[in-house]
């Protein structure tokens, strides 16, 4: 390389004592560079026939329904509201909802059943219904709207069913400090607790 080719390269930019050269990169380099963004371009706008398959959107709802196809949706079904009021009494199963209920439910409806943010469970008064199989449904469902989540897409089912057995357990009982009553009376609530 000649001197005077290398002297064109010579930036005026000095810092120092030492004058800037003006080093381009490789030109494989810059393939690989502009050919990415080329790529990029054409998989944002899922070009078939790149790859395998029809595009990256069809491939993918494909594999959706073959996943749903090899795990059906099971739906949920409330146990009989007489299963619900027995468990209400059993104290293995009470104590399983309890451990439940301490660990999820405490931060919105209290230790107690009081209600915090959440309604009070101790009262006569629901927002959703009291009978056991709506408050199967709303732990189960949740209610968004209200901030209840859908607890039976986090837990067991059996779960689910101790901690509505434990809140049924709560009916009647005196927390510290009751939250006033939300919704609407139920005279057939499920029977009150200790």
């Amino acid at each position: 390389m000649s001197a005077s080719h290398d002297e064109d390269r010579l930036l005026d930019h000095e810092y120092d004592g030492i004058q800037e050269y003006d080093n381009p990169m490789p030109r494989w380099w810059l393939y690989i560079f502009w050919g990415s963004i080329v790529w990029a371009a054409l998989f944002w706008f899922n070009v078939p026939g790149i790859g395998v398959g029809e595009g990256r959107i069809a491939d993918y709802d494909a594999s959706v329904a073959a996943a749903a196809a090899q795990f059906p949706p099971t739906p949920h079904a409330a146990p009989a509201a007489g299963a619900l009021l027995a468990m209400s009494t059993d104290p293995a199963a009470l104590a399983a909802g309890k451990t439940v209920y301490a660990t999820y439910c405490v931060a919105c409806h209290a230790a107690d059943g009081g209600g915090i943010i959440g309604p009070n469970l101790t009262d006569n008064f629901w927002i959703h219904g009291g009978a056991p199989e709506q408050i199967y449904t709303t732990v189960h469902d949740g209610v968004l709207a209200k901030g209840m989540p859908a607890w039976g897409q986090s837990l067991t089912p059996d779960e689910v069913t101790a901690v509505v057995a434990y809140v049924i357990s709560l009916q009647g009982t005196s927390p510290a400090s009751p939250k006033a009553p939300e919704g609407t009376a139920v005279e057939d609530a499920p029977p009150t607790g200790s």
